[in-house]
């Protein structure tokens, strides 16, 4: 149906509060958390999250890859709070037994850029003292959230439903929203960060009421997105992007040049899925030499149109990078792995 064809009280506020409530309800997010739609996709929900609710407690950071080392960058340069950061190197995960959460907790639910996610729910306490504020753009529809481990969570509309990027998802805890009225931050607040109004946190934002205007035809792909996943169910949303990481593992056991670049199985991310090259030619050469070798081979599967952009990111180890989330097919999955194993085993004899 055009959207001109809509009945007036069906466009604007209500589109949004449609979305927001749809969100809601399909992603079983219980009854009082909030759930807001802000400005540049899940990067603008988590720093107006973290610039308007960090700093009455001492703050941890979880870091282990590029976009959580992002987040500790930013409360330690930008807002200048002194973060205590756990780290570990790509493929592996910080002790999550070693957190103290008098503190707010920073992390994200999966790792984009280093095929790790969190490996449960178990390691946040109930009974925490700090907020557990959490980066999931790239878990939600695709892995279970356990909300009562949540109290800030951010994600974006085109990770695993495929939708339009530049809109972002806030859901705040109960916990969340009284840290928000009862604190106000040193520092300067953008007016795309601001939640507060007269004190209390500003409604209007969780009911459709926008900071800024959102662009209604990405609103409108947006429900059509939560209309399929609807429409499949959630559990079977998580199947489905289990199903391609299967494909995935299959084929990794029957090729000795490939394994994963997590370092145990329940880390694995099942939706950014990193693997990395362990045969021992490949590894003889030059750092240089090995990323121009396997970008030559994922520039082949491109001009194939088979895969594209399968390069693992720049500060990880060399290998390659495959989105398995639920809007992926299984054939197309063993496809460009298929295809990947012919171009390399046609390019490996060139050294």
């Amino acid at each position: 149906m055009p959207l001109s064809a809509l009945p007036p009280l069906r466009l604007g506020k209500d589109r949004l509060a449609k979305a927001i409530s749809e969100s809601k309800r399909i992603l079983n997010i219980p009854e009082d958390y909030l759930v807001g739609i802000l400005p540049a996709s899940d990067t603008g929900a988590f720093e107006a999250a973290m610039w308007s609710v960090l700093g009455p407690r001492p703050v941890t950071v979880l870091v282990w890859e590029s976009f959580s080392d992002g987040w500790a960058t930013d409360i330690s340069k930008q807002l200048k709070l002194n973060p205590t950061i756990l780290k570990a190197d790509y493929g592996s995960i910080p002790d999550l037994n070693s957190i103290d959460w008098s503190n707010d907790v920073v992390f994200v639910a999966n790792g984009t850029t280093s095929g790790v996610k969190v490996p449960n729910w178990d390691w946040v306490p109930d009974n925490r003292e700090g907020l557990s504020i959490c980066d999931a753009t790239s878990a939600v529809f695709a892995m279970e959230i356990d909300w009562s481990k949540i109290d800030v969570l951010t994600y974006s509309w085109q990770k695993c439903l495929g939708g339009e990027a530049a809109h972002g998802m806030l859901i705040l805890s109960p916990r969340a929203v009284a840290r928000i009225e009862s604190y106000d931050p040193p520092w300067p607040m953008p007016k795309i960060f601001r939640m507060k109004k007269s004190g209390k946190v500003n409604k209007g934002i969780f009911e459709g009421d926008t900071i800024n205007t959102p662009s209604m035809l990405c609103v409108e792909d947006y429900l059509d997105a939560l209309q399929w996943a609807d429409g499949i169910g959630l559990e079977n949303l998580y199947k489905k992007s289990l199903a391609n990481l299967k494909v995935v593992e299959d084929w990794v056991v029957r090729t000795p040049w490939i394994d994963f670049l997590a370092t145990s199985k329940e880390i694995r991310s099942n939706t950014s899925v990193c693997l990395s090259v362990v045969s021992e030619k490949v590894k003889a050469l030059s750092k240089d030499d090995q990323a121009k070798f396997l970008k030559g081979i994922s520039s082949e599967l491109s001009k194939r149109g088979v895969a594209h952009d399968i390069n693992s990111y720049k500060d990880a180890p060399p290998g390659y990078r495959f989105w398995c989330g639920p809007t992926i097919e299984e054939a197309s999955i063993k496809n460009a792995l298929e295809e990947l194993e012919k171009v390399y085993n046609e390019k490996i004899k060139t050294l």
